[in-house]
C-alpha cells in the first residue's frame, strides 16, 4: 500500500487522536498503543490500561527525522547525523528531552525514547497525523505485549477507541535501544 492512499484508510484513527482517544495499530515487532503525545488526557488513558507508572515515560514513533526536528535542534551535528543514519533494524533513540516534549512523556527521565517507523501502518499514521504519536507495547503491564488482533482483543476489548487493522512485520522482536549522545547501546533487539 503507497502512503498515498492512507489518509482515507486512517481517517478514522487520525480522528480518534485528535479527540484524545487511544488506538491500538500493528508496529514492526509488536501490536502498539498509541495517543496524541501532547494529550495528558490521552496519556493517562494508555497509562490507566496498561496499568504503567507514568514516571517510567513512554517512547514516540515518527514517519520521519523531520517530525523530531524541534527535539534534534540542540544535539551536535554527530549526534544528528546518527539519528538521520539509515539502520537495518528498528532503533529507539534515547535523546535528550527538552521543552518540546511534556513530562507525561518523558516520566522520571532527562531524556526520551524515540523512533523512525518504517512499518507501513505506523508510518501512515504518523504522516497523516502530521507529528509523532505515543507507541508504547499493547498489553497490560506484566503480560506479553500482543502480536496478534485476537491478542489485542483479549487485552484490551472495546476498551480501546479505535483498531487500525494491519499485521506485525517480525513477530516478536524488539528495537535496539541507544543513547544518541554518547552513542551506548542499551539494548540490542
Amino acid at each position: 500500500m503507497k502512503a498515498s492512499e492512507y489518509p482515507k484508510l486512517l481517517a478514522s484513527a487520525i480522528a480518534v487522536l485528535k479527540r484524545q482517544g487511544v488506538i491500538s495499530y500493528p508496529t514492526e515487532g509488536v501490536w502498539g498503543l498509541g495517543c496524541d503525545p501532547m494529550s495528558e488526557v490521552a496519556v493517562r488513558k494508555v497509562l490507566r490500561l496498561k496499568n504503567r507508572s507514568i514516571s517510567k515515560g513512554l517512547i514516540l514513533i515518527g514517519s520521519s527525522h523531520q517530525q523530531f526536528a524541534r527535539l534534534l535542534e540542540d544535539l551536535d551535528d554527530q549526534s544528528k547525523r546518527r539519528f538521520i543514519e539509515k539502520r537495518s533494524k528498528p532503533t529507539t533513540w534515547l535523546v535528550p528531552s527538552n521543552d518540546t516534549i511534556p513530562p507525561w512523556i518523558t516520566g522520571d527521565h532527562d531524556s526520551v525514547a524515540v523512533r523512525i517507523t518504517k512499518h507501513p501502518v505506523a508510518k501512515g499514521l504518523c504522516e497523516v497525523f502530521g507529528r509523532p504519536i505515543v507507541s508504547t507495547s499493547c498489553n497490560p503491564q506484566g503480560a506479553p505485549p500482543a502480536t496478534s488482533q485476537s491478542q489485542v482483543q483479549e487485552y484490551f476489548g472495546d476498551k480501546l477507541d479505535y483498531f487500525v487493522m494491519g499485521e506485525v512485520e517480525r513477530m516478536g522482536s524488539v528495537s535496539d535501544i541507544i543513547d544518541l549522545k554518547t552513542n551506548k547501546v542499551i539494548r540490542l533487539g
